[in-house]
């Protein structure tokens, strides 16, 4: 099982299921020292350090699944900009896409190799705020309806290869990556559920070879009335648009998954 951004958060619980599972874990993430803390309590990993963004560590998340095979893929690693649109610049637009979007979709097609020999399986993180737009989290959740999208696309265009692709769309969760939402955690009345609980349920989609996991918790009505009576969320989500509390609280912030 090949996990990006595995250093911390869900990653970091997915690789420990992922060893309670039996399989061998190959952990990647742009930082050394949190990658090696995890290797240190799994029973068998591979640790690579790389940037998913560039060719250059692509190529070195390639050289090592050549040399284990790989029967997993999941790409969790992402950014989540919070606040309103005018606060985010170029630069991290940029940012945004080119790893919430772009390294997912090159890495899966460098590792086609391996994954069409395992007959394996793709797995991507997603969120719920890519199954529902939420105000002061529009780029990340632009982001995250492209990987929905990427994740159906490739389920058609792999299963002739055998290759299961599974879509996740959590909650919100407490992470690193949560401490740029923190100020808007109590205005949005938002729910943060724990890494390991994520990453428990998770693998029980990604264990059966599910196309899909919604959360088990109030969002899945929540999806439902969006995509039933859409006109009924944009009403409750305008008006938490409008709420001096919330509007306050939309500072605009970046942070790591």
């Amino acid at each position: 099982v090949l996990i990006t951004g595995a250093g911390t958060g869900i990653g970091r619980s997915l690789a420990v299921e992922a060893d309670r599972h039996g399989y061998r874990v190959i952990l990647v993430g742009r930082r050394h020292e949190p990658l090696a803390r995890v290797a240190e309590t799994l029973r068998d990993a591979l640790v690579v350090t790389a940037d998913v963004t560039t060719q250059e560590g692509r190529a070195a998340i390639v050289d090592a699944a050549r040399d284990t095979g790989l029967d997993i893929l999941i790409h969790n690693a992402g950014t989540v900009p919070a606040g309103a649109l005018e606060g985010l610049r170029d630069a991290d637009i940029a940012a945004l896409l080119a790893l919430n979007v772009a390294a997912p979709l090159a890495l899966t097609r460098d590792l086609l190799a391996p994954l069409t020999s395992s007959k394996g399986q793709v797995v991507m993180v997603g969120s719920v705020f890519g199954e529902i737009a939420f105000p002061y989290f529009v780029a990340y959740s632009a982001s995250k309806f492209a990987l929905r999208g990427m994740a159906d696309a490739l389920r058609r265009e792999l299963a002739p290869r055998g290759i299961a692709v599974t879509h996740l769309a959590p909650r919100g969760t407490r992470t690193d990556a949560a401490q740029g939402f923190q100020s808007l955690v109590g205005p949005m009345a938002m729910a943060l559920d724990s890494p390991d609980a994520v990453a428990a349920r998770a693998w029980r989609a990604i264990a059966a070879r599910r196309p899909r996991q919604l959360p088990a918790t109030r969002e899945r009505l929540f999806i439902a009335l969006q995509r039933l009576r859409p006109t009924l969320i944009d009403r409750a989500l305008i008006r938490m648009a409008r709420d001096p509390a919330v509007v306050t609280a939309a500072q605009p912030e970046i942070s790591q998954r």
